[in-house]
C-alpha cells in the first residue's frame, strides 16, 4: 500500500498523539488533503491506550531500544537535488526511559504463564485499544445533574454495523457497567442496572462487612485475561465544562466513545484516605466535617465561584502563595487542605490568583454529568486520539502505520519544506507539515530542555477506600511527602471503565519529575498499599488494598517548548508537544487549535459535521 501511496498533499502529519490527530481532523474537515503516518504500529504515541499482553510487548521494545519502524530503509541522500537540503529525523522513540516492572502477585503450580510470555516475546505485536478497527457499542455525552436530568441524541455513528440511531449517555453516578441491550425498531436502548439493584439480588452473609475481601489473583490469571486491561501510558480525566468535551460536542467526535462519571474525590490526610464533599448536598451531608466547617466552606466555595467582583478580598495576596492565602481566611486546617489538595488541585506554591481559577473551574464543572467535576473514557484515555482519527478518515484522510520518514526536504531559496521520504524512498509532497516533537533529531532540538514527568501504573485487588459499591472512580491528591517534592496525583479505575479485569483495581500515579519514577513515586505507592506477599506476614497492613503488579517509568513533558527553540525548523513545519502532567488535556487542545488557525487563519477549528439531508453528492440531479 505504501508504494502506491498518493505523491500531493496538503497537510502531512507525523504522529497519532492527541494534538496531531485533532489537527488532523480539523484539516481533513476544512476540505484539506490529509496524510497522517506514525512510525509506531499502533495509535495514539505517548497518549495510547494497550491491553496487558500489549504493555509487556511495548517495554520489551523500549528496554531493547529499538528503532520504531523498519530497519531495512532506503538510501534518501540521492533523491535530495542539488537546489534541495534535508533535516533527518530521529528514528528511535526516546520518550521513554528508567522502566521498572516489579510482579508481587504469586504465580500458580504448574501453570501456564512461562509459556504465555514466550508467546508474548515470540509475538511482540503492539496490542492497542483500537477504536478504529473494533465495532464500537453505544457512546454518549449526556448532561445531567442529581437533581435533574436532560438528554439530547447523536446522530448514528458511520459505521456498517449500526442500523439506527443510538443514544448517547454518562452513566449515573450510581450505574455500573452491567447493561442489557435490546432492539427495537431498529434503534439501540441501554438499560443500566445499579448496584442497588444488583446488591438485592446478592445473598446477604453477616460479616461481610467487616472482613476484607480475600480473593488471590494469581500473575496467570493477570496474562490470561491481559485483554480486559487497557492500560494508559498517560493518566487524565476530561473537566465536563472543558475544552475538550467541548470540542467532542462541537465536532460530533463524542459520538465515538462512551465516557464514565469519575464519582469520588479523595484526600490524604493524617495517614488515611477521606472522602472530599464536593456539591452542596455533599458538604451537608458530610461526616468529616463539623456544622461550622460545612458553613465556613460553602462560604468560601461560594466567593471562589464569582472572586473576580470581590478583589477587595484578595488583592493584598497577590504575591503569596494560594496556601498563605488560605490560612488567613479563617479556615480550619482540614478545610484548607481539602481546598488545597482535593478541590484546587495545586500546589502550595501556586499564586493566589492561579488557586482561585483552580478552585472556580473545579466548581463550574460540578453538576453538568454528575456529582464531580470529571468524566473518564471507558477502555482508556487512548480512545480519545482515535475517535479524531476516524473523523479525519471520514472526510478523506489517509493513514499508515508502521511508516517511518526518513527525512524533510527543505528548498533551500525559500527556506519551506516541501516533500518527505519515507523509508521506502518514496518522496511525497505537501504544503504544510505537523510533526510531533519525538521525531524530531537531536541537532534540531539541541536547545530543547525537557521536563519529566513520574508515572506508575499498579494493579490492586481492592479500593484504597472501600465502599457498599465496588464500582468507583476515585480521583486523590497525596500532599508531597518532602519538602521541595511534588504532589502526586492517584487515579483509581474500577472494573466498569474496561481497563481492568474483575476483581481488580488500575492504578495510576503521576507527578512532575525529580527523581527517576519509583524513586518519586514508591514512598506514595508504600503509604497506600502493601505488596501481596507481605500480607502474609505483616498483619497490621491487611487493612491496606493488596498491591499485585507495577510498572514505574519517565515519560518526557514536553508541552512547555516555545518554537524558537528548535534549530533550523522551516516556517511551514510545525511541532506539536506530548503529553504534559496536567489531569486535563486542555493544553493538546489549544496547541491544536492555536497551530490550526496559524496555518489556516480565519477558518472555523472543526465545525460540527454537515447534516447528511444537506449533503449533494456528484451526479445528483439539480
Amino acid at each position: 500500500m505504501a508504494d502506491s501511496l498518493p505523491t500531493e498533499f496538503d497537510v502531512v502529519v507525523l504522529g497519532t498523539g492527541l494534538p496531531e490527530s485533532i489537527l488532523a481532523a480539523a484539516c481533513s474537515r476544512s476540505g484539506q488533503r490529509v496524510l497522517h503516518l506514525d512510525a509506531r504500529s499502533y495509535y495514539g504515541g505517548n497518549w495510547a491506550s494497550f491491553t496487558f499482553s500489549g504493555l509487556l510487548s511495548w517495554l520489551k521494545e523500549y528496554q531493547q531500544s529499538s528503532d520504531i519502524g523498519d530497519r531495512n530503509t532506503a538510501a534518501w541522500q540521492d533523491l535530495i537535488q542539488e537546489t534541495e537540503g534535508a533535516i533527518s529525523l530521529r528514528r528511535r522513540d526516546e520518550t521513554i526511559q528508567h522502566t521498572e516492572v516489579i510482579c508481587y502477585a504469586s504465580q500458580d503450580v504448574g501453570d501456564n504463564t512461562e509459556e504465555i510470555d514466550d508467546n508474548l516475546q515470540k509475538n511482540p505485536s503492539f496490542v492497542a485499544s483500537s477504536t478504529l478497527t473494533k465495532p464500537l457499542d453505544s457512546a454518549c455525552l449526556t448532561e445531567e445533574t442529581h437533581s435533574y436530568v436532560t438528554s439530547f441524541k447523536m446522530p448514528a455513528k458511520d459505521t456498517p454495523s449500526n442500523d439506527g440511531d443510538i443514544l448517547l449517555e454518562v452513566t449515573d453516578i450510581k450505574e455500573t457497567q452491567a447493561k442489557e441491550k435490546k432492539y427495537h425498531g431498529g434503534k439501540a436502548c441501554v438499560h443500566t442496572v445499579s448496584d442497588r439493584e444488583k446488591d438485592e439480588s446478592k445473598p446477604v452473609v453477616e460479616g461481610d462487612t467487616d472482613q476484607p475481601k480475600t480473593n488471590r489473583i494469581t500473575y496467570s490469571q493477570i496474562v490470561k485475561e491481559g485483554r480486559r486491561f487497557n492500560i494508559d501510558l498517560v493518566s487524565k480525566l476530561l473537566y465536563s465544562q472543558g475544552s475538550l468535551i467541548d470540542l467532542l460536542i462541537k465536532s460530533n467526535v463524542s459520538r465515538y466513545a462512551e465516557f464514565k462519571n469519575v464519582t469520588r474525590i479523595l484526600a490524604f490526610r493524617e495517614g488515611k484516605v477521606e472522602q472530599v464533599p464536593c456539591s452542596r448536598a455533599d458538604v451537608f451531608n458530610s461526616k468529616e466535617l463539623t456544622m461550622v466547617e460545612k458553613r465556613m466552606l460553602m462560604k468560601f466555595l461560594t466567593f471562589c465561584l464569582d472572586y473576580e467582583r470581590h478583589p477587595d478580598e484578595y488583592q493584598d495576596f497577590i504575591q503569596c502563595s494560594f496556601a498563605e492565602y488560605l490560612s488567613t481566611k479563617k479556615l480550619t486546617p482540614n478545610l484548607q487542605h481539602f481546598i488545597l489538595h482535593s478541590i484546587a488541585m495545586t500546589e502550595s506554591s501556586c499564586t493566589t490568583i492561579d488557586g482561585l481559577k483552580a478552585t472556580k473551574n473545579f466548581l463550574q464543572c460540578l453538576g453538568r454529568f454528575g456529582n464531580t467535576p470529571f468524566l473518564f473514557p471507558l477502555y482508556g484515555q487512548g480512545e480519545i486520539p482515535q475517535c479524531f482519527c476516524r473523523m479525519c478518515a471520514v472526510f478523506g484522510g489517509i493513514y499508515c502505520l508502521r511508516h517511518q520518514v526518513q527525512c524533510l526536504v527543505v528548498d533551500k531559496e525559500s527556506g519551506r519544506c516541501k516533500a518527505i521520504i519515507d523509508h521506502f524512498g518514496q518522496r511525497i509532497n505537501a504544503k504544510y507539515f505537523i510533526v510531533e516533537d519525538s521525531y524530531l533529531s537531536e541537532e534540531t532540538c539541541l536547545n530543547v530542555q525537557y521536563k519529566q514527568i513520574s508515572r506508575a501504573v499498579l494493579i490492586t485487588d481492592r479500593s484504597v477506600l472501600e465502599t457498599d459499591s465496588d464500582q468507583q472512580i476515585s480521583v486523590l491528591i497525596v500532599p508531597p511527602v518532602e519538602p521541595g517534592t511534588c504532589a502526586v496525583r492517584v487515579t483509581e479505575l474500577c472494573s466498569s471503565t474496561m481497563t481492568c479485569m474483575k476483581d481488580t483495581y488500575l492504578v495510576h500515579l503521576t507527578c512532575s519529575s525529580s527523581k527517576t519514577a519509583r524513586e518519586d513515586l514508591e514512598p506514595v505507592v508504600k503509604k497506600l498499599f502493601t505488596p501481596w506477599a507481605e500480607t502474609e506476614i505483616d498483619k497490621e497492613e491487611l487493612t491496606k488494598p493488596k498491591l499485585l503488579w507495577a510498572l514505574y517509568f519517565n515519560m518526557r513533558d514536553s508541552s512547555g517548548i516555545s518554537r524558537s527553540s528548535y534549530s533550523g525548523l522551516p516556517s511551514n513545519v510545525y511541532v506539536c508537544s506530548g503529553p504534559d502532567w496536567g489531569l486535563g488535556s486542555e493544553h493538546a487542545v489549544k496547541q491544536a487549535e492555536t497551530l490550526f488557525q496559524e496555518i489556516f487563519p480565519g477558518k472555523e477549528f472543526c465545525p460540527p459535521p454537515p447534516n447528511p439531508e444537506d449533503i449533494v453528492y456528484d451526479g445528483d440531479d439539480k
